[in-house]
C-alpha cells in the first residue's frame, strides 16, 4: 500500500469557527474534540487545524508568539495532546499549521530585537535594514496592503510581507533554522502526523533586496525572478525538515502552501527529499469550464509525475471566496459545487475539504464592517473585503444563530438563512450536499480504483469531461449549460453516484457529474 498521504482526503478545521465549547463565541480545541465523530462519519482520513498557538490574533493566529503552546482562547497544551490521541482513536490523522515565514511582533525574539542595537545577534534573526534616507530600504509592498517595511525608534526598518505585527524571519540565520527544527520535533514527539507549511515559497529573500520590477506583485502567484517569492535557497530548509520527519514512524508528512504561477516550479518543492505534497491552486483558480479544468488537471499531473509526487486537489480554503459563490452563487453555484466535488474526489491523489463546503455554505458578503477582523480589510480601509466571509462559524443545528456552534454569540454572525444548511437538517436529507459528500467519500474508500487507479481521459464532446481510473470506474462531468449525453464508454455501466438526478437515457443535465462502475 502507498503512504496514506498520497491519496488522503483531509478536512480543514478553521478552529475559531468550527465549534465553541465554552461560550466565548470562539471555536476551540475541546470543541474540535467534541465533533471528531462527525469527521469520522463524514469519511475523511485526516484533519488539518489552522493555528491555535499563543498569538495576539493580528492575523487570526498566523502571528505566533509561542510555537510550543496553545492560546488560552483555544484551550491548553493538554487539549492539543488529547485531540491527537482522540483523533487517532477514531482512525483520523492530524496535521498542524506551521508558520515559518514570520513570527508575531510579541514573540520574545522580536521583543529582544527591538531592545537590542543594530547589528546585534537579536536583530540578525529578523530582516532589519537601514533605509534610503527617509525612505524604506526598497519598494516592497505588504500582501495586506501598504508597504512591507516599518521603521523602529533607532531609524532601522524591519520587513513584514504581511501585517506590521508579523515581522519576517531571516532564514539565512542558523538560530532560526535550528529553532524550527526543534519546533518540528516538539510536535512530532507528541504524535502529530504532519504539518501544513504557511507561505512555503516565501522563506528566502534576495539578499540584495532590489526593488520590485514590473509584474512582480506581492500578492498572487510568484513569477520568475521575484526577489522574495520562490527563491531556490528555500529548498535547503525543506530538505533538512524532510530528514527529521523521515526519522519518525507512521509516514509523517508536509503539505506546502505554495503560490507559484508554473506547475513545474511547484514540482520542485515536491522532490523526493523535500515536501510531500502541496495545495493545487491551479485547480482551485480554474473557472468552471471544461477546457480550463482539464488544463489544470493535465498541467498539474504532468509536472508532479516528473518528481513522483501526488497531486492534491482543493476547491476552497480559509483564504479564498467559497466556491459555491465563485461558481456563480445561488442555485447555479450550488449545482456546480456539487459537480465539482465529484470531479475533485475522482481525481488521482489527495484532496482537501474546507469546513462547511460539505454543507454547501456560500460566502457571507454582508458582514458589518465593525465586526470584520481580517487585516486585509483593515489595511485597505475596506477596498478589499478580505477573507472573513469564508470564515463564518459553522451551523450545526437549530433554527436560529448560533446554530449549535456554541452556547454564546459567535464571533462572526451567521446568516439566518443558514437554518436550512445545518448539519442536523442535511443529515436526514438524502439529496443534501452533506449526503452527497458522505456518499462520495464512502465510495472513495471502498472502490480501489479511486485511490490507486491511473487517470485516462475518454473521448467527450464540447463541455463534457470524461475519464476513467482503470477499467472499472468512469467519471463524467457536464460543465456546460446544456444537457449532454454520456460517452459511449458508460453505456450499460452501473450508475454509482451523481451530483444531481440524470435525465432520460442517462443524459447529464447542465453542471452535473456522475460516477459509473463499468461491469467487466
Amino acid at each position: 500500500m502507498s503512504p496514506w498521504w498520497r491519496h488522503a482526503v483531509i478536512y480543514q478545521v478553521y478552529v475559531r469557527s468550527f465549534a465553541d465549547s465554552d461560550g466565548d463565541g470562539i471555536g476551540d480545541l475541546p470543541g474540535v474534540r467534541s465533533r471528531l465523530p462527525y469527521l469520522r462519519d463524514l469519511g475523511v482520513d485526516a484533519l488539518w487545524l489552522n493555528p491555535f498557538y499563543p498569538s495576539p490574533q493580528a492575523d487570526a493566529g498566523y502571528d505566533v508568539s509561542d510555537y510550543r503552546d496553545v492560546d488560552p482562547r483555544f484551550g491548553a497544551l493538554a487539549d492539543a495532546e488529547a485531540l491527537i490521541a482522540d483523533a487517532h482513536a477514531y482512525g483520523l490523522r492530524v496535521i498542524f499549521d506551521l508558520v515559518p515565514n514570520h513570527t508575531s511582533d510579541e514573540h520574545p525574539w522580536f521583543r529582544a530585537a527591538l531592545a537590542a542595537p543594530p547589528g546585534s545577534r537579536e536583530r540578525a534573526r529578523y530582516l532589519f535594514r537601514d533605509g534610503r534616507g527617509s525612505l524604506p530600504p526598497n519598494n516592497w509592498a505588504s500582501a495586506f496592503g501598504g508597504r512591507a517595511w516599518t521603521q523602529v525608534a533607532d531609524g532601522q526598518w524591519y520587513l513584514h510581507l504581511f501585517a506590521p505585527q508579523q515581522p519576517d524571519l531571516d532564514w539565512t540565520n542558523d538560530e532560526v533554522r535550528e529553532e524550527f527544527r526543534s519546533i518540528l520535533r516538539f510536535w512530532l514527539d507528541r504524535g502529530v502526523d504532519g504539518f501544513r507549511v504557511d507561505v512555503a515559497h516565501g522563506l528566502a529573500k534576495d539578499p540584495e533586496m532590489p526593488d520590485l520590477g514590473a509584474g512582480q506583485a506581492t500578492s498572487g502567484p510568484a513569477v520568475a525572478g521575484h526577489p522574495h517569492w520562490d527563491l531556490d535557497e528555500v529548498h535547503d530548509v525543506y530538505r533538512s525538515w524532510r530528514r527529521i520527519s523521515d526519522g519518525y514512524p507512521g509516514d509523517r508528512t508536509f503539505v506546502g502552501e505554495i503560490w507559484v504561477a508554473d506547475p513545474a516550479r511547484l514540482a520542485r518543492y515536491l522532490r523526493p527529499d523535500e515536501l510531500h505534497t502541496a495545495f493545487n491552486f491551479t485547480f482551485l483558480l480554474a473557472p468552471w469550464e471544461a477546457g480550463a479544468l482539464r488544463r489544470a488537471v493535465d498541467e498539474s499531473m504532468q509536472a508532479l509525475t516528473a518528481v513522483g509526487a501526488p497531486a492534491t486537489w482543493v476547491l476552497s480554503n480559509h483564504d479564498v471566496i467559497r466556491h459555491v459563490t465563485r461558481y456563480g452563487g445561488g442555485a447555479t453555484g450550488v449545482r456546480r459545487a456539487r459537480a465539482a466535488a465529484l470531479l475533485m474526489l475522482a481525481l488521482p491523489g489527495g484532496a482537501y475539504v474546507y469546513q462547511g463546503e460539505e454543507l454547501g455554505l456560500p460566502e457571507v458578503t454582508d458582514l458589518p464592517a465593525e465586526l470584520r477582523q481580517d487585516p486585509t480589510f483593515l489595511r485597505t480601509r475596506g477596498a478589499d473585503p478580505g477573507r472573513d466571509g469564508c470564515r463564518v462559524p459553522l451551523p450545526w443545528s437549530g433554527t436560529a444563530p448560533p446554530f449549535g456552534f456554541g452556547p454564546g454569540t459567535a464571533w462572526l454572525p451567521q446568516p439566518a438563512e443558514w437554518a436550512r444548511l445545518t448539519v442536523d437538517r442535511q443529515a436526514g436529507d438524502p439529496a443534501s450536499m452533506l449526503s452527497l459528500y458522505r456518499s462520495a467519500l464512502r465510495h472513495r474508500a471502498t472502490v480501489p480504483a479511486l485511490t490507486e487507479g491511473p487517470l485516462g481521459w475518454l473521448p467527450a464532446d464540447g463541455d463534457v469531461l470524461a475519464f476513467d481510473r482503470g477499467p472499472g470506474f468512469v467519471c463524467v462531468v457536464n460543465a456546460g449549460d446544456r444537457p449532454a449525453a454520456a460517452p459511449d464508454r458508460v453505456r450499460g455501466a452501473r450508475l454509482l453516484l451523481s451530483s444531481d438526478p440524470l435525465g432520460g437515457n442517462g443524459v447529464l443535465p447542465p453542471d452535473t457529474a456522475a460516477w459509473y462502475i463499468a461491469e467487466l
